[in-house]
């Protein structure tokens, strides 16, 4: 196989898809970006290229929404008219759960994909929705090669006392442990370290994703060895509409309250974090712009958990020599960066406050035991990577 063509990376959510195409014969340069949103109300297609100008737009109307087929359709064929006559080289895919089995990425293969259909006990939630599109492109497109990249595959380094859960053996053998999530997000991070500051990648280092959801993960050299997220992603930090980490008992008492699973999930995944605490909004951009004390209070209780948090990953580590603030709330949001860095003063972290406002690379001052640092998250960038790796590989092969 040539190295012609692009890569289109999928990231596909509850409410939409994300997309990208990455440009083989370019070193996997970024050539065009888009989404799909709005999938069950009244979709909306736009893609914009490198310069972020939109090169193509669709929509359809509310109340005439499209099998979910014809939507992707939609997309490949953009791909393939705006490719010419490269086309496209393959499809990678995020995936939330790999289970405790899949450590790298994987190209999708029937046997595969019914393996990942049975994973989705797992994650009930996340799994038909990644791997709806897989199935799509098999129909559509047959022939296209497609890799599965694992969102937990990162975390396969955690140290078995990481990983475990103090429940009964037998439970634990039913796959029930710490996975660990967000993991394409932390390994772009660890690459980017290694890039803009060596001595510290090799070092002991946090990394916030903060975004819509949200986790912590203390990389030591490079590798995962401990993180917010465990067996599913709602434990570790409050997030936009997630609890975080929460006593079972209270679930405990609600189910004999008579609250069924289902309202249950509900709550947890959709009803809770900041937007049940504050009454407001999940979003931190809306809470940030209100004066309502209840918003306060849950923007209070964000940068509290994630600074306690922090502290638990520190003692993982053995010590910390730097923080990384990424994804859209920790590569926006100044004012949560500063208060997070204010609850770790104890660990002589001194934030650079200019630095935070104007959005610099580093934020810590000079004499900060700490190196703070905000470095843009690219998913899409890791998924094509991966991507272009098994792609090597079969031509090799």
């Amino acid at each position: 196989m040539s190295e012609s063509g692009s890569i289109l990376t999928l990231n596909a959510g509850s409410s939409s898809i994300k997309f990208a195409l990455f440009d083989r014969a370019a070193t996997l340069c970024e050539t065009v970006c888009g989404e799909i949103e709005s999938l069950a109300a009244a979709p909306h297609f736009h893609a914009h290229d490198a310069n972020g100008k939109v090169i193509a737009e669709k929509r359809w109307p509310a109340g005439s929404t499209p099998a979910f087929p014809a939507v992707l359709d939609e997309l490949i064929t953009f791909a393939e008219a705006h490719l010419g006559a490269a086309g496209l080289a393959a499809v990678g895919h995020r995936i939330v759960h790999g289970g405790p089995d899949h450590i790298g990425p994987a190209r999708v293969t029937p046997a595969l994909l019914a393996e990942l259909e049975g994973l989705t006990p797992l994650d009930p939630l996340h799994m038909p929705l990644n791997l709806a599109p897989i199935r799509a492109m098999l129909k559509a497109r047959p022939a296209l090669p497609q890799v599965a990249c694992f969102d937990t595959a990162f975390h396969h380094t955690l140290p078995p006392v990481a990983q475990r859960l103090a429940l009964p053996r037998a439970i634990s053998d039913m796959g029930v442990r710490r996975y660990g999530f967000h993991g394409l997000s932390f390994e772009y991070i660890a690459s980017c370290l290694r890039h803009q500051a060596p001595a510290l990648s090799r070092g002991r280092v946090i990394v916030a994703h903060l975004g819509a959801g949200a986790s912590l993960c203390a990389l030591h050299d490079g590798r995962s060895i401990a993180t917010t997220t465990g067996f599913s992603a709602l434990d570790g930090l409050m997030m936009a509409t997630r609890c975080g980490l929460l006593d079972p008992g209270v679930l405990l008492y609600l189910l004999r309250q008579g609250h069924g699973a289902d309202d249950l999930e509900d709550m947890l995944y959709r009803r809770s974090g900041l937007l049940g605490v504050s009454g407001v909004s999940g979003d931190v951009r809306v809470l940030l712009a209100s004066d309502a004390p209840a918003a306060r209070e849950a923007l209070d209780l964000f940068t509290y958990r994630i600074a306690w948090e922090a502290g638990a990953l520190a003692s993982a580590l053995g010590g910390v020599d730097g923080l990384v603030f990424t994804a859209g709330i920790g590569e926006h949001a100044p004012r949560i960066r500063a208060d997070v860095c204010a609850r770790l003063s104890w660990l002589g972290l001194r934030l650079d406050a200019q630095a935070n406002l104007t959005g610099e690379p580093c934020i810590s001052l000079p004499d900060s035991a700490l190196d703070v640092r905000v470095i843009a998250t690219n998913e899409e960038a890791m998924i094509a990577r991966h991507t272009e790796t098994m792609l090597e590989h079969v031509t090799a092969g």
